[in-house]
């Protein structure tokens, strides 16, 4: 079996550059800024789905920076029965301030709202439309709360174990939802997001979760080179998925504690995230398809990650 291609291996002479054209990193400059990029669609680079579904911007499809629609004072909608169920059944959530349900479709809600002292107000379809943004798919109940708090990547830093997955520049919440749902299901430690290009954990993106936001812990940051830095200091193995990897995720991955940092739907992991990596790894596709879409990649490699900690 070859060795993995190491962090280190990276600053030999006639090393392959991960893109044409990229400019080798040159950590003794000090911290240097991520290089950005417009996204687009998913690569067959990084594994996912070339043909993934791009078309017109869904709801809430921005990052954490930009305008969407929020509450009157403050506070940002959840919408659909798990999002919101699991949002109230979460003890570090605070800052209730609307839960609207639907006529005849209180059920589980009342309770909470009892318990949290949440006035529910029982309202009709056009006060949905007016405070949820345009398609979204309520199912007759939505709750205006203050966002979840982050963590601090220190925290997950100085305690290594288990599995973390990072995502690089990741923007489509339905993507991100699923990827928070699978990292609850396999029992990953936590997700880590861009500060500024990613989605906010609401609206689609915690529908598409179905809950698992208030289960599983996230952080936001800058700089996810020096984030995966921080993090290898403290006791992390960070593997990143590259469809152009020599190994298979079987062959790199084992039980020490790990990152899995998994590229955006448009060009996969950036250059110097992935120079920042311990080892770059593929998902094996004997059926002859070329990609997979990121969050269906997310599921195979949090489950290839478990197996090999079992």
């Amino acid at each position: 079996m070859s060795s993995f291609r190491e962090r280190n291996d990276r600053s030999k002479p006639g090393a392959k550059p991960f893109s044409k054209g990229a400019k080798p990193a040159a950590k003794e400059r000090g911290p240097q800024r991520e290089p950005e990029r417009a996204p687009g669609r998913v690569s067959e680079r990084g594994g996912y789905d070339p043909a993934a579904e791009r078309g017109p911007p869904r709801e809430d499809q921005r990052g954490r920076g930009a305008r969407h629609k929020r509450g009157e004072g403050g506070g940002e909608w959840l919408w659909g029965w798990h999002a919101v169920l699991a949002a109230l059944a979460n003890p570090n959530r605070a800052g209730f301030k609307r839960l609207l349900v639907a006529p005849g479709k209180a059920g589980e809600v009342e309770a909470a709202a009892a318990r949290l002292n949440i006035p529910l107000e029982r309202v009709e379809a056009p006060e949905f439309t007016r405070v949820l943004p345009s398609g979204s798919v309520h199912q007759g109940v939505a709750l205006l709360a203050d966002p979840v708090e982050p963590e601090d990547i220190e925290a997950f830093a100085a305690t290594p174990g288990g599995v973390l997955l990072m995502l690089d520049q990741l923007t489509d919440p339905q993507n991100v939802g699923a990827i928070f749902r699978s990292a609850a299901a396999f029992g990953a430690r936590g997700v880590i997001l861009q500060d500024r290009h990613a989605p906010a954990l609401t609206g689609a993106l915690a529908k598409a979760a179905a809950g698992a936001i208030e289960a599983i812990p996230h952080a936001r940051v800058v700089n996810l080179s020096r984030a995966l830095d921080q993090l290898i200091e403290g006791g992390w193995r960070a593997v990143g998925l590259d469809g152009d990897a020599k190994e298979t995720l079987e062959q790199v991955l084992n039980a020490r504690p790990t990152v899995l940092v998994l590229g955006s739907e448009g060009e996969g992991l950036r250059r110097l995230v992935a120079e920042h990596c311990d080892a770059l790894a593929r998902i094996p596709m004997p059926g002859g398809f070329e990609s997979l879409n990121v969050s269906n990649a997310a599921a195979v490699a949090l489950y290839e990650a478990s197996r090999q900690r079992s």
